[in-house]
């Protein structure tokens, strides 16, 4: 059973830029049944927005970490707080949980920045972490440092953690998922564009895109048929696009 079960958002009417987003903006009603939910569509379509809002009703900074971590690095994200999360409510089983961790894989350099500092002062920080700084290590492996040293029980935000990640790593890492899953202490809301990582067994898949947010199977998402598509006949693909 997912710790966090419902999120509710009603049709937006506040005259902000969310009211511009189409699988948004007419409210959600989303129930979560499982341990691994997936958020897919394009570019744009709200579901980082979306898992944003999540992280901040979760008390996660939006610039990556727990609730204990309080990054003052990075000017992307000085001061950024989500629109979206004053309209949303999350329903709880048993209880609202307070432990966790929300990752975007755009401000994961100001975060393993962060941890380095912290770790001047105590160096068993990077116990935690591996045991090198996460900038001594590639950006794959310290990915997937973060996933096995701190990654424990709580809920799991993760904005496209596949953005570097090789397949192979993407295979280590639904490992991890699968691990946590079956312990059932975590729950992982994961928005991807990766064809690999949305075939995880029995994950709810949420689909945004014009027509609103949807159910969907990884067989009938465009990033699995296109990827699909695209491997089985590339020429056929790159002679369309190069105009040969």
């Amino acid at each position: 059973m997912p710790f966090l079960s419902r999120i509710s958002l009603p049709p937006l009417q506040d005259g902000s830029y969310l009211q511009q987003i189409p699988s948004l903006n007419q409210g959600l009603q989303l129930k979560l049944t499982n341990n691994l939910t997936f958020f897919v569509g394009e570019n744009g379509s709200g579901k980082s927005t979306l898992l944003e809002g999540i992280a901040e009703q979760c008390g996660f900074s939006l610039r990556g970490g727990n609730r204990n971590h309080n990054l003052n690095t990075g000017y992307r994200f000085k001061g950024y707080e989500s629109a979206l999360a004053p309209h949303l409510q999350l329903a709880w089983t048993p209880r609202r949980i307070t432990e966790g961790f929300f990752m975007r894989a755009e401000s994961f350099f100001n975060f393993a920045s962060y941890i380095d500092e912290l770790a001047i002062d105590d160096s068993r920080i990077l116990k935690a972490y591996g045991g090198r700084s996460l900038h001594e290590q590639s950006h794959g492996e310290s990915f997937l440092s973060l996933f096995n040293n701190q990654f424990e029980s709580g809920i799991y935000i993760l904005d496209e953690p596949e953005a570097a990640l090789s397949p192979a790593r993407i295979m280590a890492f639904m490992s991890v998922i699968h691990q946590l899953d079956q312990s059932g202490r975590a729950q992982f809301l994961i928005a991807t564009h990766s064809p690999m990582l949305i075939c995880y067994p029995y994950a709810t898949i949420y689909q945004f895109d014009e027509d609103g947010v949807r159910e969907t199977t990884y067989q009938n998402t465009e990033h699995f048929n296109l990827t699909k598509s695209f491997l089985n006949n590339p020429d056929l693909y790159l002679r369309h696009l190069m105009g040969s």
